[in-house]
């Protein structure tokens, strides 16, 4: 269910990815994007469904899970919360691989995610 993964051109970013979302009403539940920021050295990855997600047990199952899916990326030295729906990553990475390690943790908590949105 991930789908196309494509590079894209974002302000203030060395290189981007981002995950190609067919059906716009799953647009924040499942959109995920990587933007290189060499002068910061490293990734900034936006996980847009931890906008709206702030209850437990949701909002740390999806926490920890994409934290753990950061990490396991080849290349990743280290992956921190820098805000509320972003994490930064630094080391050597494939922005195309952040998304798609981060996009299987958001489609398998989708239907829980659509639940609590009310959709």
């Amino acid at each position: 269910m991930i789908g196309d993964v494509r590079r894209v051109q974002v302000d203030d970013a060395d290189e981007a990815w981002e995950r190609e979302i067919d059906d716009e009403d799953n647009g924040d539940v499942r959109f995920v994007e990587a933007a290189r920021i060499d002068f910061a050295g490293g990734w900034n990855v936006h996980v847009a469904v931890m906008e709206f997600v702030r209850e437990e047990p949701l909002e740390g199952e999806l926490r920890r899970r994409i934290a753990a899916a950061l990490r396991s990326v080849e290349g990743v030295e280290t992956a921190e919360e820098m805000d509320t729906e972003a994490w930064f990553v630094t080391g050597a990475p494939a922005g195309q691989a952040l998304v798609r390690a981060v996009a299987a943790v958001v489609d398998d908590l989708a239907g829980q995610t659509r639940a609590y949105a009310g959709g």
